[in-house]
């Protein structure tokens, strides 16, 4: 990039190891579930608090959520998942949580944590979504947690097993939450982001509203009666 003056991609990629993090990386041989994925972080981990973050739910808030659950953390000292409302009949994707009171507005005592209830016997509408905040103790049981839904270690699981010895809370996030695990979401995941990008939101939006107007059109002109 240097050579072809490419100044400004040279900068961003250089502000992304100037800033003095090391990055290291453990594969998961099989696709065992997400439990077993976290399980083989434990030599990272020791015996410290962690975060994990999936990689296809982006989160937008003015506070991130990371930052949010951190912030919870320093009061509770204890293990705190993210959760966001979510329609109910879209409940059964989702590990799902039974909370028991509300400690504070949006921080919830959580009874038990269910992975991907049927409708009709999910506790809430309070879905987990893809941050957790938690203690080292959950790797011990990881290590000895049996497969659950879908023949996979289920991280929910070992979040309800935890639930038993050292409370684990839940953190109702407000924000806007995409999943790009799906076509759709990550479709529309593309053009909200490309919408306040500045390189393309300036392009990117009289487009689209030149694509509404053609799309109203065609539907008008089907719906017209033939002569």
């Amino acid at each position: 990039m240097a050579a072809k003056h490419k100044d400004r991609l040279l900068d961003m990629v250089k502000s992304t190891t100037d800033i003095g993090v090391n990055l290291f990386f453990v594969r998961q041989p099989y696709p065992n579930g997400l439990g077993d994925a976290v399980r083989l972080a434990k030599s990272f981990v020791a015996d410290e608090p962690f975060v994990v973050m999936l990689g296809d739910d982006l989160m937008s808030d003015k506070v991130p959520l990371t930052k949010q659950l951190i912030n919870e953390y320093e009061d509770t000292h204890s293990s705190i998942l993210a959760v966001k409302r979510v329609p109910h009949e879209e409940v059964s994707a989702y590990g799902v949580i039974d909370p028991s009171d509300e400690v504070k507005p949006g921080l919830f005592n959580v009874s038990r944590f269910v992975e991907k209830p049927a409708v009709e016997d999910a506790p809430s509408d309070l879905a987990i979504i893809g941050r957790y905040l938690l203690t080292p103790e959950i790797f011990g049981i990881l290590d000895n947690l049996k497969p659950g839904k879908g023949g996979e270690v289920q991280l929910t699981d070992a979040i309800d097993k935890l639930n038993e010895t050292q409370r684990v809370f839940a953190h109702e996030f407000t924000g806007d939450r995409y999943d790009v695990g799906n076509k759709f979401g990550f479709v529309q995941t593309t053009i909200e982001y490309g919408l306040t990008h500045p390189e393309v939101k300036d392009k990117l939006r009289p487009y689209l509203e030149e694509l509404g107007k053609r799309l109203l059109a065609d539907d008008k002109g089907a719906k017209a009666p033939k002569k």
